[in-house]
């Protein structure tokens, strides 16, 4: 298996919507509009892929020298485990550089990844949560 990572396209919103739902992470999939807006909107997206399968995604807003938010990191539960989201999150890093801050709300169920793989927890933090 050869993962090649690209940041030269956005995937389809029905390629993204699959991904998510093998995933598990928890986004409005049965909104393809709003998965359609989501990544319009979005300026850095580092996707992965086997061969022509989408296996993995990183979705960031950022302004390249300060700081920026990793929104979605989802990787296609069989792909799990074998260092893709790991690479997706290098590959984030690389883009924006040593200057800016990378930053992210972790979903319940990965509370105990990000620490592992370089992520720092912070108590400092506050939200509005959406509505729907």
């Amino acid at each position: 298996m050869m993962i090649s990572y690209r940041t030269d396209v956005i995937p389809e919103k029905e390629l993204v919507v699959d991904l998510y739902k093998s995933s598990g992470l928890n986004r409005p999939v049965d909104d393809k509009e709003r998965i359609a807006r989501m990544y319009a909107n979005s300026n850095l997206v580092i996707t992965a892929w086997d061969g022509e399968t989408l296996v993995g995604v990183a979705r960031s807003l950022t302004d390249f020298c300060y700081c920026c938010y990793l929104s979605d990191l989802a990787v296609r539960k069989e792909y799990q485990k074998l260092g893709i989201g790991k690479g997706l999150i290098q590959r984030t890093k690389e883009k924006i550089g040593d200057q800016t801050m990378l930053l992210l709300l972790s979903a319940p169920t990965a509370m105990e990844y990000y620490p592992a793989v370089g992520f720092q927890k912070v108590e400092n933090a506050f939200m509005i949560n959406r509505v729907k």
